[in-house]
């Protein structure tokens, strides 16, 4: 019986034991759940990471287009200038030929030259506006003043040719009045001038006033009044 006893008491204290055990391992399996949880959030905490910093990327490809659009926009902006370029220029004195003659009309009270200005440059050339007129007499030079005419802008194709007037008092006072000895003619826009011979009358009555009784019309109005 003694030993029965003891055995009983043995297989007790294994069982017992073997109890513990199970305990223990369940307690491990427990504590080790967390960390692998926690394991888990840091992983999805690297990776939500990630994706800012795609993100981040990505506005910055987006400045890169707007400055690509800018690049573009600059370039359009610099074919809008060459279109402009290709625009008809200024006439320049050395493009054109010049000629004066006499284009008064019997019966008028005033004589009249023309000047023709001719384009010979080769291309086609922008011109308006008022010419610079100065006559040159024994007096001295004598500016004309602009007549008021409306300016109309124009263009001259290689070849082409248009003209302006230059108005002036008759001298029929009978006395020997200014005599002119030269026309100087500065086209629009210019500052080189052309000196040719004079084809009107020959003298200019002597006037009091201050002002120049000499007028030109703007580029375009041969043979209108003043």
């Amino acid at each position: 019986m003694r030993v029965h006893k003891l055995t009983f008491a043995a297989l007790a204290v294994a069982a017992s034991l073997s109890l513990t055990a199970c305990q223990n391992d369940d307690d491990a399996t427990g504590q080790s759940d967390p960390s692998a949880a926690s394991s888990e959030a840091s992983s999805g905490g690297g990776s939500g990471s990630g994706d800012s910093q795609q993100g981040a990327g990505d506005e910055s490809g987006g400045e890169g287009t707007g400055g690509q659009g800018t690049a573009a926009g600059s370039e359009s902006g610099s074919d809008s200038g060459s279109g402009e370029n290709d625009k008809a220029g200024k006439c320049r004195t050395d493009e054109l030929k010049f000629k004066a003659m006499d284009a008064t009309i019997d019966g008028d009270t005033e004589g009249t030259v023309a000047v023709e200005l001719t384009n010979g440059g080769g291309r086609e050339c922008a011109i308006s506006g008022y010419a610079g007129v100065d006559l040159k007499t024994n007096s001295g030079t004598l500016s004309a003043k602009r007549s008021g005419e409306p300016v109309v802008p124009g263009t001259l194709k290689d070849g082409e040719t248009v003209a302006f007037g230059i108005h002036y008092p008759i001298n029929d006072s009978g006395g020997s009045g200014v005599r002119i000895t030269g026309l100087v003619v500065t086209p629009p826009d210019e500052t080189k001038s052309v000196t040719l011979d004079w084809p009107g009358a020959a003298t200019l009555p002597v006037t009091d006033g201050t002002g120049s009784p000499v007028k030109v019309g703007p580029i375009g109005s041969a043979g209108q009044g003043g």
